[in-house]
């Protein structure tokens, strides 16, 4: 194979996130400024912090929320914008919810109404998170897309 010059390789951002959920079983969501969705915290990681200091930072700058980042529960990429997200499951351990230049709104909500509340993607994050497994998915932005499943990868342990 012949090497690829620096601007013929591909461009992806890395982005993270995290599926926070505290001791009721309620999951921290944020309704963004800019168009009013509501999502799990997250944004993209800085080329300089590690993946688990981009989790921590991302949440607590979108909502006020400091965690311990928890196992990676999925890895999605949005194949029209080139973004891959990388999502852990997070435990609070301090702060308070507050609004950011990011967020307008900052709530703990049942799994029901996250449901009710995310779109498909953010939702599938939330979902992965619950299951236990890892998961990896493509999507649109909007929908999943592809014609396989998602994959289960192993964790060790697994049988």
């Amino acid at each position: 194979m012949d090497q690829l010059t620096e601007m013929e390789l591909p461009k992806h951002f890395v982005s993270v996130a995290g599926v926070v959920i505290d001791d009721y079983g309620r999951i921290l969501v944020i309704k963004r400024r800019d168009d009013g969705t509501w999502q799990i915290p997250g944004g993209v990681l800085e080329l300089d912090e590690s993946i688990e200091d981009g989790v921590k930072r991302e949440i607590e700058e979108e909502s006020g929320i400091v965690v311990r980042v928890g196992r990676l529960s999925g890895v999605y990429k949005n194949l029209t914008r080139g973004v891959v997200s990388l999502v852990y499951l997070c435990e609070p351990i301090g702060g308070h919810g507050r609004l950011s230049e990011e967020s307008c709104a900052v709530e703990w909500v049942r799994v029901d109404e996250a449901r009710r509340r995310l779109d498909e993607m953010f939702w599938l994050r939330v979902a992965d998170a619950l299951s236990g497994q890892v998961r990896t998915r493509a999507h649109d932005g909007r929908r999943e897309v592809g014609d396989r499943p998602s994959v289960h990868v192993p964790r060790p342990g697994d049988e």
